[in-house]
């Protein structure tokens, strides 16, 4: 879902809440206490707001999958600290996963699958060299670092955030090393694939998808292969400001 910028939604400082537009007003009205709490710890307004429309975003699905209301849902922390839904009694076992950035939210939603999504925006200012060559496989670089160097960072963030996707999803965080897992960026017949420690063939127990939202944003989806028929469905939502 894309977040337009702080100045084209109205007045904004950096130790406040959202800007004052009814838009922001109904998400607001979406999340919870405590998850406005932790949006109002961000320095900045894009910060807090993203973070507000990724709640509010993941809260929407939720309730239009199973029914219930949005302030039904309730969440435990397991123990890498990754967010997990209290589903309903008696019913499958929900699992959702957000991610929020400069300009851009997504959320990912399944009933008992694990699934992770990571959002990225090209604006990374970091040397991307030094990361790369301290989490990424030796064929991973050759691929970000050939070529034209307009070329590196987008690269850079396909395979970044198709990593950051599969960590979430298994819940390990950095305790996860990003070095045992490598992957194939695929192409336009074929989706990413996955291959760890090192095989020779790639994981058949996670499938992946990877999209550019946007012409400043690359996303990355990571889905445990449950039923291989399932199909993975991306959408867009926009923000009607």
């Amino acid at each position: 879902m894309p977040v337009p910028p702080p100045e084209e939604t109205g007045p904004s400082d950096t130790e406040g809440g959202l800007p004052d537009h009814p838009v922001w007003s109904r998400l607001e009205a979406l999340v919870s206490e405590d998850e406005l709490e932790r949006a109002w710890r961000f320095r900045f307004a894009r910060d807090r707001m993203t973070y507000v429309a990724a709640h509010a975003l993941g809260r929407l699905m939720l309730s239009q999958a199973t029914g219930l209301p949005t302030d039904h849902w309730r969440f435990t922390v397991e123990a890498h600290g990754k967010p997990e839904v209290i589903s309903p009694d008696g019913g499958p076992r929900l699992r959702l996963n957000l991610s929020h950035t400069h300009g851009m939210v997504a959320a990912a939603l399944t009933k008992t699958a694990d699934i992770g999504i990571d959002v990225e925006h090209f604006d990374r200012s970091s040397d991307i060299g030094l990361v790369a060559r301290r989490v990424f496989a030796e064929d991973e670089c050759a691929v970000i670092f050939a070529g034209a160097e307009s070329g590196h960072l987008p690269r850079f963030l396909r395979f970044w955030t198709l990593k950051e996707a599969y960590v979430k999803a298994i819940g390990k965080g950095l305790a996860q090393p990003l070095k045992r897992i490598s992957f194939d960026l695929g192409d336009r017949s074929l989706p990413p694939r996955m291959r760890l420690d090192g095989a020779t063939d790639p994981a058949p127990e996670w499938q992946f998808r990877q999209v550019l939202p946007g012409p400043g944003h690359v996303l990355a989806l990571a889905r445990e292969t449950v039923d291989p028929a399932a199909p993975v469905t991306l959408s867009e939502v926009t923000l009607g400001l």
